[in-house]
């Protein structure tokens, strides 16, 4: 993805430019046939619209564990700010599972649905960005999310994520309880990975700053108070993560993710 422009599919095809609106497939035609012809003594070929030049949508992987879908509502609320801003598409996926279904069941965990599909390891390079959210544990990330970090290691070896922007966002049972920690912590995963961390700062503006009601999120990412498990998040919690959501996209558009390297290949 050219600087200011459009993104570059995963296959490292060369730059191309995000229009601020998509021709009709009647201009399109029109414009190709006037300006590109090609013309011999006795013979005029037009140049026909492939549809399969059409500009492409950056893609923000928002990929996430929750346990009792606190997580799972401030993805989709993520989503929702990806999708608003123009050739920037959201997708969401689920990271696999570690407990056991009974262990899950005597947690009172609710099952998950089928309308977010699990994400491969191997499908990450597809992305030009992405949003991790998770919940705390101890003041650091969830195993669950951990353990799928931990299965990223091939593509650490060729370093096939270097360059990519990615963020974060956060479930704690209490105020105190890891809204800044467990995103800190959590910022080793793309070092490793050369990835490029972009937290919101205090873009969110006077909701950043607010004090008349308790509310997860902090400069690092969006955040939710779970309590006991059964607090709903409330307004600007899911308001915030709309922002990061709309920030992140707008991030993408503007990025260049570079080739990568295997260790001890050099540029020529």
């Amino acid at each position: 993805m050219g600087k200011g422009g459009g993104c570059v599919p995963s296959k490292r095809r060369p730059p191309f430019e995000v229009p601020d609106q998509e021709p009709s497939l009647q201009e399109t035609n029109t414009a190709i046939s006037s300006q590109n012809q090609i013309t011999s003594t006795n013979t005029t070929i037009p140049v026909q619209y492939n549809p399969t030049l059409a500009v492409k949508k950056c893609k923000i992987f928002i990929i996430f564990y929750s346990m009792y879908a606190h997580v799972e509502l401030m993805a989709r609320r993520i989503k929702k700010g990806v999708d608003s801003i123009e050739g920037v598409e959201g997708v969401l996926y689920r990271v696999p599972e570690t407990l056991l279904q009974g262990t899950l069941e005597q947690m009172k965990v609710p099952r998950k649905g089928n309308d977010v599909p699990l994400i491969k390891v191997d499908e990450l390079v597809n992305a030009d960005g992405f949003l991790f959210g998770f919940p705390t544990r101890f003041g650091s990330m969830a195993a669950q999310m951990k353990a799928f970090f931990d299965s990223t290691h091939e593509l650490w070896m060729k370093q096939k994520l270097a360059g990519v922007p990615a963020g974060f966002f956060v479930s704690t049972g209490t105020q105190g309880g890891g809204q800044e920690t467990t995103a800190w912590t959590a910022i080793t995963q793309l070092v490793h990975h050369g990835m490029v961390f972009v937290p919101i700062g205090y873009t969110f503006g006077a909701g950043m700053f607010r004090m008349d009601s308790i509310r997860g999120g902090s400069p690092y990412g969006a955040g939710v108070l779970s309590g006991d498990g059964t607090r709903e998040p409330s307004a600007t919690e899911l308001a915030l993560a709309e922002h990061q959501g709309k920030y992140m996209a707008t991030v993408v558009k503007r990025f260049a993710r570079p080739f990568s390297l295997a260790p001890g290949e050099k540029h020529n």
